[in-house]
């Protein structure tokens, strides 16, 4: 049976120094803002210079020119100059799967606070009012 060897270039996060940390949190930076993640959705059907990531996202063009340079900075995205247009694309689709992960696991968590929500409603609206008034008044 063949041993699978840990890959060099997959860094855990458990093992990397304080300085490399910092690099992950600023990735992961980069991603907490929704205006960010829509232009990253956009691009996953392919490149697209600003204008057209304007006006597919309804924000204005310096305004996407602005998040598309931190993206470029944090290595999610890469560019291309093409005549006098920029034309971006993601460097690494990995980034979507990221996402897909999280998205997941945020549907996760609301099925199971729905699913505790309804053990306390018995899966109707007027079971907490019943509840408090029986807490106030236990002789009823």
């Amino acid at each position: 049976m063949m041993s699978t060897l840990p890959n060099p270039a997959c860094a855990r996060m458990q093992d990397l120094p304080k300085e490399a940390l910092d690099q992950v949190a600023s990735y992961f930076q980069a991603l907490s803002e929704p205006t960010r993640l829509a232009l990253l959705n956009l691009l996953r059907d392919g490149e697209r210079n600003v204008g057209e990531l304007a006006q597919a996202s309804g924000f204005t063009t310096a305004n996407v020119s602005r998040h598309m340079a931190l993206l470029t900075t944090r290595g999610l995205v890469a560019r291309d100059s093409r005549g006098t247009s920029v034309y971006y694309r993601i460097a690494d689709a990995a980034v979507y799967q990221l996402c897909d992960l999280v998205c997941g696991n945020l549907a996760r968590q609301y099925e199971r606070s729905a699913a505790e929500r309804a053990l306390f409603t018995n899966g109707t609206p007027e079971a907490p009012a019943r509840a408090r008034g029986a807490a106030r008044n236990p002789h009823s």
